[in-house]
């Protein structure tokens, strides 16, 4: 497979990978995530890029895990208040972690 180049220009941040992957799946996937960032700083209020990023990174792989759980059993793993309840309390704990701002 060819190598692709792809452009990241997300929170703040631009760099340029290159991966064996097609161009247009990266791009794919690159909209993903910015869609997920946007989702988070909508709904969590959270515009620091750090914690946005774990935040989104932590929901996308909670989907991974709710779509593996659906393809093995037929059955997700938790329930959306579940997930709900674990994302507050993951942002919380990111909040107590990070250095205060003076």
């Amino acid at each position: 497979m060819p190598k692709s180049d792809l452009r990241v220009d997300l929170l703040g941040t631009s760099f340029s990978i290159t991966v064996d992957e097609d161009a247009f799946y990266l791009k794919i996937l690159l909209d993903r995530y910015r869609r997920m960032i946007e989702n988070v700083q909508k709904t969590t209020g959270i515009e620091e890029p750090l914690k946005t990023a774990i935040i989104a990174g932590f929901l996308l792989c909670d989907e991974v895990e709710k779509l593996r759980a659906r393809e093995n059993t037929g059955l997700g793993v938790f329930n959306s208040m579940q997930a709900e309840e674990l994302t507050l309390e993951l942002i919380n704990r990111i909040e107590n972690a990070l250095p205060k701002e003076i």
